[in-house]
């Protein structure tokens, strides 16, 4: 699917999960023996960028009529939401950035929307469900800390200097040098929130993961291939 949306990959992902298995599993493997990857990172590391390049190369390695690598970032909100029958508008409520203010706590006491804690556990649930099916690169959202005990999870940590990731963030968006630079505090800011509130973890912890990657010095078609070759080692 050379040219295909982000978006058709997942669907077809998702439409080759719900066909019967055969005896061995969609390719070869039974669930819970294919391998995953999560990705976490630093704002404007390029890790997006590192798993759109990595599931590429791991479709390029994997054999013929196997289960397509398959990236779930941003669309990961969409499976939670559609995993567990939840409306549209809660989407916001599911970001890494999401910034809990005293209307959340009015809304979930009126039962406007489900508990921040409830949408960690539905968020944990989908992220176990792909990871059981595997050939998935999961970014963020503690994909690396709820699947920390999944012996075929191998976890990447993507970094850079503030300087370089700036200069990244300012092409991407648009930016000002000073407006990028805030952006980027507010974003490692919010994911690390994120992680030690829900997850008791600090997400610089280098002991949570088998490979931190600095995109300064590594170029992400070389880190792709790297992590690429260490998954496809380790799941032979």
């Amino acid at each position: 699917m050379p040219n295909s949306s982000p978006a058709e990959k997942c669907l077809t992902f998702i439409n080759t999960m719900l066909q019967p298995p055969d005896k061995k599993g969609r390719g070869g493997k039974p669930l819970g023996e294919r391998p995953l990857v999560t990705i976490s990172r630093q704002a404007g590391a390029g890790g997006v960028t590192l798993g759109e390049t990595l599931a590429g190369y791991l479709n390029g390695q994997a054999p013929k009529g196997s289960l397509p690598w398959t990236l779930f970032d941003k669309n990961l909100v969409h499976q939670i939401l559609e995993d567990h029958a939840l409306p549209e508008r809660l989407a916001d409520f599911i970001r890494e950035d999401r910034h809990a203010g005293i209307e959340d706590t009015v809304g979930e006491i009126l039962g406007l929307h489900p508990s921040a804690w409830r949408l960690i556990q539905h968020t944990t649930e989908t992220v176990l469900r792909l990871a059981e099916v595997g050939n998935v690169i999961l970014v963020g959202r503690g994909s690396t800390v709820i699947t920390q005990h999944l012996p075929r999870a191998f976890h990447v940590r993507v970094i850079g200097s503030v300087e370089r990731r700036v200069d990244r963030i300012r092409k991407l968006l648009s930016l000002s040098r000073k407006e990028a630079a805030a952006h980027i505090e507010r974003e490692d800011r919010a994911r690390r929130r994120y992680m030690q509130k829900y997850f008791k973890r600090d997400p610089d912890d280098p002991l949570l993961y088998d490979v931190v990657l600095n995109t300064d010095r590594v170029p992400i078609p070389e880190g792709a291939r790297m992590v690429g070759d260490a998954v496809l080692g380790r799941s032979d």
